[in-house]
């Protein structure tokens, strides 16, 4: 049965999935728009750390003062409204929450609350990527040993790449490759808040009237999020990682099946079976046409002459030998689409993508020179970008996790280009995060 009609049928039986959402900002508030229109959801909790500005979003995306004015949760079970506040602990404690909508963006917050709704048997979905990437197969492990579910989020491209890959693998064909789109010129590593814009291609002025995060932005165009991003797909997926980082490859959309073979084959991979991200400018900075930058991909393997023929026949693009084949989202609407993930996870108790292993990591790496003494400001900052790195490497060299380096104090010279280690900083031992990382990479990395 769709998941659309189970939610008509628990609308019809008064019965709503009973949501409760951490983080009401952009992503959260795309999700928001979404809910009026859809049936059988009650957004019941609101917690963020700034009630009134949660109410502000909540207005601009067209909700009506009545709906805000529940006075706990009770209240808005009993009157169909939604309660804002700033405690999620209430959340994720309240018996009659059914799933929980992690969407912070705080990597090290975001732990705490998985790991907290866990323990009172909430599963949840997981916007902020951003711990995934650093300890999502043990969050994973954690869910399923409280008897829930843990997902990452549809909208965002994780969970997009997931649903292609599984679709490839239901139909039979080997997955050869997948990944996202991305804007990429090498020097964009490099690029801090105060030339996120003249890269990313908005006026100053435009960024400000649309109230965008230069951090957050700059997150993406430094290569950190695509690194993110791969590594919650490989360890989703079961997919390999490039040695020494992505590759972004250029492309347009017909060329992804070529580019995206063994390099044996004349593609850029290493091996079969590999994340990767496709470059949506060519090797001298121009545009190209018919770009994926905003899309996801996978490509799989027409294993014999038959299938290959029906490639053929069906005049389905594949590279030039016809045993590559590429299939494809051009764009994603973020926060508009996490009602899949709600819902799949309510009706269906299935996840729209969870890490089952530990192949990839993301490590922090120098943006420039570091000097003992300096605090590294995170993703999207001043001072590190995330680099794609495969885990065993990763703990060979105790890696410092891009998620984890947030206010952390350097104590040795690093060298621009350098990826961090555990002993290049002082770090708080006592956040949940912390912990929670250490123990992965003693359970895992064997």
């Amino acid at each position: 049965m769709s998941l659309y009609t189970q939610l008509q049928r628990r609308a019809a039986a008064n019965n709503p999935i009973r949501v409760g959402l951490i983080g009401a900002g952009k992503f959260g508030s795309m999700y928001l728009a979404q809910v009026p229109n859809t049936p059988g959801v009650h957004l019941a909790a609101i917690a963020d750390l700034s009630p009134a500005a949660a109410r502000t979003n909540l207005a601009r995306v067209g909700w009506k003062p009545e709906r805000m004015q529940a006075t706990s949760i009770d209240d808005a079970l009993r009157c169909g409204a939604t309660h804002i506040s700033d405690d999620w602990q209430a959340l994720v404690r309240h018996p009659q929450i059914d799933v929980v909508v992690e969407c912070t963006g705080n990597p090290i917050a975001a732990v705490e609350h998985c790991l907290q709704a866990f323990a009172n048997g909430k599963p949840v979905v997981n916007v902020t990527v951003e711990a995934d990437a650093f300890c999502g197969p043990l969050l994973a492990r954690r869910a399923q040993d409280a008897g829930v579910i843990y997902s990452l989020a549809f909208g965002d491209q994780p969970a997009l790449i997931c649903d292609l890959v599984d679709w490839a693998r239901t139909c039979g064909f080997p997955v050869v490759a997948a990944g996202r789109g991305h804007k990429w010129q090498p020097h964009f590593c490099e690029s801090t808040p105060d030339t996120v814009w003249d890269n990313w291609g908005l006026t100053r002025e435009q960024a400000a009237r649309g109230g965008l995060n230069p951090k957050m932005f700059n997150s993406f165009l430094d290569g950190s999020k695509p690194s993110i991003e791969s590594t919650a797909v490989a360890n989703a997926c079961g997919l390999h990682v490039p040695s020494d980082g992505l590759l972004f490859p250029s492309a347009s959309i017909d060329q992804i099946p070529a580019v995206t073979r063994p390099r044996s084959e004349g593609g850029v991979l290493e091996r079969k079976g590999m994340v990767e991200v496709i470059n949506s400018l060519d090797v001298d900075g121009k545009p190209i046409d018919y770009e994926i930058r905003m899309g996801v991909w996978v490509t799989v393997e027409g294993e014999t002459e038959y299938i290959r023929n029906c490639f053929e026949e069906y005049k389905a693009q594949t590279d030039p030998s016809g045993r590559y084949f590429t299939l494809y989202k051009r764009w994603h609407l973020i926060g508009l689409e996490v009602g899949q993930s709600v819902a799949s996870v309510a009706l269906r108790g299935e996840p729209t993508g969870v890490a089952t292993c530990w192949n990839a990591d993301v490590v922090a790496t120098a943006k420039r020179d570091l000097a003992p003494g300096e605090l590294l400001d995170g993703e999207g900052g001043y001072t590190v970008w995330g680099k794609l790195t495969p885990a065993e490497k990763s703990v060979r060299n105790g890696g410092l996790p891009l998620g984890l380096a947030h206010e952390v104090k350097v104590v040795r010279p690093v060298k621009k280009g350098q990826s961090l280690s555990w002993a290049d900083v002082a770090i708080d031992q006592t956040t949940p995060a912390y912990r929670l990382r250490r123990e992965m990479e003693t359970l895992f990395a064997r």
